[in-house]
């Protein structure tokens, strides 16, 4: 398992934009695929996106598609979400996640380790 700490979450506008990060421990991290899921008030968390391990592919959910990008630099065990023309809908706990799975998974179960959360909270 590998340990992830997010950061950059906060209030953002409508219309705005906003990156979070998040960084990992451990010497392989270029091994695990990386993902960002979310949840907001009352709602299941959801998947929002997710990078290979050699960052050679990429998938987003429907609903950030075109709005989100997931990158990441292996060198520096960092993974990053930009969020480009936020909506409130986009307003939830964001979660970065690690797995070891083959691929690209998209459902939370297939990830071993996730962080604590950070919040994003977008006004309109």
């Amino acid at each position: 398992q590998v340990q992830l700490v997010e950061a950059g979450g906060g209030l953002g506008q409508a219309g705005g934009s906003l990156r979070l990060s998040c960084a990992a421990s451990g010497r392989t991290f270029s091994w695990y695929a990386m993902g960002w899921f979310r949840q907001a008030p009352d709602k299941e968390r959801e998947f929002v996106a997710v990078i290979s391990g050699s960052a050679l592919d990429a998938y987003y959910a429907d609903s950030v598609k075109g709005r989100f990008t997931i990158f990441r630099d292996n060198a520096k065990n960092m993974v990053y979400l930009q969020m480009n023309s936020l909506e409130p809908d986009d307003t939830a706990v964001y979660y970065c996640a690690a797995s070891n799975h083959a691929g690209s998974p998209t459902t939370a179960a297939d990830f071993d380790s996730w962080g604590q959360g950070t919040q994003v909270t977008v006004s309109s």
